[in-house]
């Protein structure tokens, strides 16, 4: 089974280390000790806690759209019938391509929270050398 440290944890969840430790410490997430004494978490008791902790944070909702990003407008490029917003959500960057109208009735720009909702056809997995043993 795909173990863990306290930071790997905090890097995939996209918060500080020290929020992972209180949260394990709380009873929120399971961890053990490994033999030299360091706090890790299971991949399957992390996935269960990612999973829960963005249906709490997102709710049940009426969309058929499952990938939210919640974040902050870090840029928007306009010209006279489409706008470029980028949104900064933890570690990740979304861009989106709308129309003026749609980003001006929004009211996007830079320094407002915005949630990015996807839903795609075609989405591209990658294993992450950093993380897997």
């Amino acid at each position: 089974m795909t173990m863990f440290r306290i930071s790997e944890a905090a890097a995939v969840l996209g918060v500080s280390p020290d929020t992972v430790r209180r949260w394990v410490d709380g009873g929120r997430l399971p961890a053990e000790r490994d033999e030299h004494g360091h706090r890790m978490v299971a991949g399957a008791d992390l996935a269960g806690f990612a999973r829960d902790r963005i249906d709490a944070e997102n709710g049940s909702g009426v969309s058929s759209a499952r990938n939210r990003f919640r974040g902050i407008v870090t840029a928007v490029i306009k010209d006279s019938v489409m706008a470029q917003v980028e949104i900064v959500a933890g570690p990740f960057r979304v861009v989106s391509l709308m129309s003026r109208q749609a980003a001006d009735e929004l009211g996007l720009e830079v320094g407002v929270v915005a949630v990015a909702v996807i839903k795609s056809t075609n989405v591209v997995v990658e294993i992450s050398e950093v993380l897997t043993r």
